[in-house]
């Protein structure tokens, strides 16, 4: 995973979690879900790229690189 890609996604986890934190202060239960949304998207992706990571290190290893 790069540099980008984690920056990326903790930027999207840390916006979740304001959205759901104002809309918890202010009752707004679409402002909370979209940021609990936000926070499972970027779960879901961070996800995916360890995933990325654990196939290419695999395939280095048995490729011998």
């Amino acid at each position: 995973m790069g540099i980008a890609d984690k920056a990326q996604n903790k930027a999207k986890d840390l916006g979740g979690k304001a959205k759901e934190a104002v809309g918890n202060a202010t009752d707004d239960d679409d402002l909370k879900n979209e940021g609990k949304g936000d926070q499972i998207e970027s779960a879901v992706k961070d996800a995916g790229e360890k995933i990325k990571d654990a196939t290419t290190t695999i395939k280095d290893k048995l490729t011998g690189k």
